[in-house]
């Protein structure tokens, strides 16, 4: 009877000792013989290397794949990206020492190269890159009928387009080739005007009816205009140079000036239109009935742009909300004003979080948008005012050194700044030097100036919110 041992030899199955100690045969010894036979020739052909053989001399005896190293060199193919040269034993192309003419010669010179023989008498293969000019070409009856200029000779236009044809209107080597012995003297502008004028003329009078022609223009008084400004752009002196960089960097600084007041005007502006607002939109709930107030009370807002006071965020999503989210102070308010809006209302004696009820929170969002207007106007007044003292300063200064073509004012001092300035007589007219003064002399303001300017109002504003 035979028994497990039989059945794996006679399979080549070599299972483990335990298992071919007991006689046993798995199901993977069935389904995966082949796994079994490579990890036990994989096993018995594992070489260590000799002890005191390099490695570099044990690689040679055996490659990768554990092959024998070969006797002769091949190539496996994983070398160089490039393909070698394979030499055959073919028979080589002849090569043939043999004469060309290059057909963009007019002359019939005679070159020689080398050259396959199978190519002998085949024409020059760079003679596809002679591209030439097509120049157009007039007869004597064409001339006289349509091309004839006072200006210009029958022979000088010949001895131009001849030229032209030479050098493949390259008007720079034609005016220097250009023979001004026997013609008169023209300038490059003077050629190509001439040149220009023929071609469009001839394209007229040859054209098809109903085709679109391309006539070519050559704009003479232009090209002389660019080469004058151009040339006198190249002989500026250092001193020049340095003078036109200075009038830009100043003609910037003054459009920058100007730029920055025109902001300032319009956030002022701004400003005067929301409390114009808001002052009549009080007026108007202080005359409408009380009885009507309630039911339109969400309906009928101010209309004050975006830009004044406080705009509180509506909570008007769905879900249980807290009153007194609504008196949170968005996060479009700097940390600025609402340290002076605190401020105020400390000094006002209100309290910074009253009880939210419905018209506690409206009236203390309207009083706080309004305090911040208030905070907003103060700080554009003041900065006006600071401006136009500054600018009356620099104005006296002018004036007493002499720059405004009037007459030097004493040198006692600058006046004090609560003076009122000179009101100027009506019958001399407007000053002609105000205008300039202002734009040019309103420099921007530094940051301490501002910053100082900016506490100062803040603090001024609160003590005149007291006042009725």
């Amino acid at each position: 009877m035979a028994t497990g041992a039989d059945v794996r030899d006679i399979l080549e199955l070599g299972g483990p000792e335990g298992d071919a100690a007991s006689g046993t045969i798995s199901k993977k010894d069935i389904i995966n013989p082949d796994k079994k036979k490579s990890k036990k020739s994989s096993e018995t052909l594992t070489f260590k290397r000799p002890e005191g053989m390099h490695r570099e001399v044990y690689a040679l005896l055996y490659s990768d794949k554990k092959d024998a190293p070969p006797l002769l060199p091949s190539d496996t193919g994983q070398g160089y990206r490039t393909v070698k040269a394979k030499l055959g034993s073919k028979k080589v192309r002849p090569w043939k020492w043999m004469p060309f003419t290059n057909p963009a010669r007019k002359d019939g010179a005679m070159f020689f190269h080398w050259r396959r023989a199978a190519e002998e008498g085949k024409d020059y293969p760079f003679a596809r890159f002679n591209k030439t000019v097509q120049v157009p070409v007039y007869s004597e009856q064409e001339y006289q009928l349509y091309l004839h200029d006072d200006a210009w000779t029958k022979a000088e236009t010949d001895h131009l387009f001849d030229l032209s044809r030479r050098f493949d209107l390259r008007f720079v080597v034609i005016h220097d080739r250009y023979d001004h012995q026997q013609f008169k003297k023209r300038s490059v502008e003077d050629l190509k005007e001439r040149y220009y004028h023929i071609c469009a003329k001839l394209a007229n009078v040859r054209a098809v009816p109903g085709t679109d022609l391309k006539i070519p223009v050559f704009d003479a008084g232009h090209e002389r205009r660019r080469k004058e400004q151009l040339e006198r752009l190249y002989n500026r002196t250092p001193e020049q140079v340095a003078e036109e960089e200075y009038l830009l960097q100043e003609l910037r600084k003054i459009e920058a000036r100007k730029k920055e007041r025109e902001k300032r005007s319009q956030d002022l502006q701004k400003l005067i239109t929301a409390a114009d607002t808001t002052a009549e939109q009080r007026r108007t709930e202080r005359k409408a009935p009380k009885k009507k107030l309630p039911q339109k009370k969400e309906a009928e807002k101010p209309a004050v742009p975006e830009t004044a006071g406080i705009k509180f965020p509506d909570f008007k999503s769905a879900g249980v909300t807290l009153r007194s989210q609504r008196m949170k102070l968005p996060s479009s308010v700097g940390q600025k004003k609402i340290k002076a809006l605190e401020q105020m209302l400390l000094e006002l004696g209100v309290e910074l979080s009253p009880t939210p009820t419905e018209e506690l929170v409206h009236m203390f969002n309207e009083l706080r948008s309004d305090l911040v207007l208030l905070y907003e106007l103060k700080q554009a007044c003041a900065n006006c005012e600071y401006e136009l003292q500054m600018l009356r300063h620099r104005h006296e200064a002018l004036a007493r050194a002499g720059v405004l073509g009037g007459p030097a004012a004493p040198a006692s001092g600058p006046a004090p700044a609560s003076a009122e300035p000179a009101v100027p007589d009506p019958t001399l007219g407007p000053d002609p030097t105000k205008d300039t003064i202002i734009d040019v002399v309103g420099a921007p303001l530094t940051p301490n100036s501002r910053k100082r300017r900016e506490s100062a109002s803040s603090s001024s504003s609160v003590k005149k919110a007291k006042k009725p």
